[in-house]
């Protein structure tokens, strides 16, 4: 193995032997190359998992000017900007990071540790950084607009929640390697409507990608995930946590079980258009 990468740890190689597959090498680095610097630092978004008080994954969005995002050297990122309740950054929490460049539908993850926080933002110290391919991403272009923040809590799924679920082209779903002990944010999409929702519980098709079964080998370490499905009309996003498992029988799919669920308003000030 080349040893400017790491290795894939337990739960990924274990999910790769379920899903049938052999990856010889991970092309994870412990530090960000320059075009992934670069990358960061010209994005208006990022999508973000960081735990709760007991460890369970959360997820949000950032935004902000282009610029928002710095990279001081390849290990480190600065965010001016805080997330959004339920979300806390603290000092030394894991943390996932994935930029999504929507127009080109590029996309980079970095994950690490908070490193210090600030009245206005906070930094990162980056110990992985990896490309992913840019399927299942619905082109789109941004454009800024004011948008006032707040967050509330739903009891259960409310009708706009149904309704976004059963409509959306876009997910990200936030897990973390137990045994890692990092956090990790992934991208899930597909036609609209390719989520199925019965209950409380939401469906999620494993479509193929880059087959390093980041999110299932973390489920098979640690159930406890988090989803965040953007509403791009109204500019906010949906927040839910609960457990999550992987079916793997038949069509691969991801089977995610609401226990909390919050509506973040704002915390998309765009209005979008197709690319």
């Amino acid at each position: 193995m080349n040893a400017g990468f790491l290795p894939f740890h337990a739960g990924e190689k274990a999910a790769q032997h379920l899903a049938g597959v052999d990856v010889a090498q991970a092309p994870i680095r412990p530090f960000m190359p320059d075009q992934h610097r670069d990358f960061f630092a010209s994005l208006p978004l990022l999508w973000v998992a960081l735990p709760d008080a007991n460890g369970a994954p959360l997820a949000t969005v950032l935004s902000g000017e282009p610029g928002f995002i710095d990279s001081p050297d390849p290990q480190r990122l600065t965010i001016a900007a805080l997330p959004a309740a339920p979300l806390v950054a603290r000092r030394g929490a894991p943390i996932g990071l994935l930029g999504l460049e929507h127009h080109t539908r590029r996309r980079n993850r970095a994950n690490g540790h908070v490193e210090s926080i600030g009245p206005l933002g906070f930094s990162v110290r980056v110990e992985e950084s990896f490309g992913n391919c840019p399927r299942f991403i619905t082109p789109r272009e941004a454009l800024p607009v004011a948008r006032q923040r707040e967050t509330q809590a739903l009891a259960a799924l409310d009708a706009d929640a149904r309704a976004l679920i059963g409509t959306a082209d876009t997910a990200f779903i936030a897990t973390s390697g137990a045994a890692t002990g990092g956090m990790d944010m992934s991208h899930r999409g597909g036609p609209p409507g390719f989520m199925a929702l019965e209950g409380e519980t939401v469906t999620i098709p494993d479509f193929p990608g880059n087959r390093f079964f980041n999110t299932l080998g973390n489920l098979l370490l640690e159930p406890r995930a988090a989803l965040l499905l953007p509403d791009f009309t109204q500019g906010r996003a949906l927040l839910l946590q609960g457990r999550a498992e992987t079916r793997w029988e038949g069509e691969r799919a991801v089977q995610f079980h609401t226990e909390h669920a919050w509506w973040q308003e704002g915390v998309l000030p765009f209005t979008w258009a197709p690319a």
